[in-house]
């Protein structure tokens, strides 16, 4: 079996699996290897650009497209008739919600403000902000949401939990708008659906109580980039994004340069935890394709 991979070390980690050549191809639009019409696995690159995503019309054999993300919604659009998209959620839960908590004291602690004080050797006392006390809201609640709140036990605060539908301690989405007012903290992780992209406009945001925080985690695309500018340029809101609309966010935008907006280049996943337990993911889907067992995160329905 004949799979393409976009990097060496996904390559090695399926060094040894029987009746299996893995090549480091990263298709760039300027012709595809001849192995082509051999492919049967796919993994297109953890951020893929057009052209590795539409190569895989030129795949005839294609059995299974395994993201390296838990996003695919680059990728399914592309995936050939008789092909199987799997992606890796649960891969990245660990990263992802450290991140989002990072962020978080960072923002309400206004540590960027701090490390700018220090950068220019000034002893800049500031009362500040903290997360004891908030009410955090976490607008996807999947199995980051689950990681996110782990990680938030023990820092005081109280949990809301929001899903596409209603189960024991989860509200549904129709639940927002009452919802959001008792917010100090809303944490987006939904996945990249009709219902979701944009989900965060104006109206989401004039709903969100005067001195909350934004923290997106999940795609820029859930977020009106021009909505969230107006409430965090008249200081009413503030922001924390590892993900932005567009990405990467162009020099000159005026999220930049607003004190109370913490940009990080979509790094919540950027770690070496992150990367072995895709490498270990990977590894053990190529097994059960081999073995004709059942693929994990097969995706059948909208997620």
């Amino acid at each position: 079996m004949l799979i393409w991979v976009p990097m060496e070390p996904v390559a090695r980690a399926l060094a040894g699996l029987d009746d299996v050549q893995a090549e480091v191809v990263v298709p760039d639009g300027t012709g595809l290897p001849a192995g082509t019409s051999d492919v049967e696995f796919y993994v297109p690159p953890f951020f893929p650009a057009q052209a590795a995503i539409t190569a895989m019309a030129q795949m005839p054999r294609l059995k299974v497209v395994q993201t390296l993300t838990a996003g695919f919604d680059l990728v399914r659009p592309h995936v050939p008739v008789g092909a199987v998209l799997c992606n890796a959620r649960g891969v990245h839960d660990a990263s992802t919600a450290e991140w989002v908590v990072a962020a978080v004291l960072a923002s309400l602690r206004q540590l960027p403000y701090f490390a700018a004080e220090q950068a220019a050797g000034r002893w800049s006392f500031r009362f500040t902000d903290c997360l004891a006390g908030k009410t955090v809201l976490i607008v996807g609640y999947g199995s980051i949401g689950r990681a996110v709140e782990r990680r938030l036990e023990g820092f005081d605060v109280q949990i809301r939990r929001v899903a596409r539908s209603a189960r024991d301690a989860v509200s549904p989405v129709a639940d927002l708008p009452d919802l959001l007012p008792e917010a100090d903290v809303v944490i987006l992780l939904a996945p990249v659906t009709r219902e979701t992209v944009g989900m965060a406009d104006a109206a989401f945001l004039a709903r969100m109580k005067d001195g909350a925080l934004l923290v997106n985690a999940a795609r820029g695309v859930l977020v009106v980039t021009e909505d969230l500018v107006g409430e965090v340029s008249s200081g009413r809101l503030s922001a924390a994004l590892d993900v932005t609309d567009p990405e990467p966010l162009g020099p000159g935008h005026p999220l930049w340069s607003l004190p109370n907006v913490l940009i990080t280049p979509h790094v919540g996943a950027s770690t070496p935890y992150s990367a072995s337990a895709a490498l270990e993911f990977v590894r053990r889907q190529a097994e059960r394709f081999l073995a004709g067992q059942p693929l994990a995160n097969v995706i059948t329905g909208d997620y």
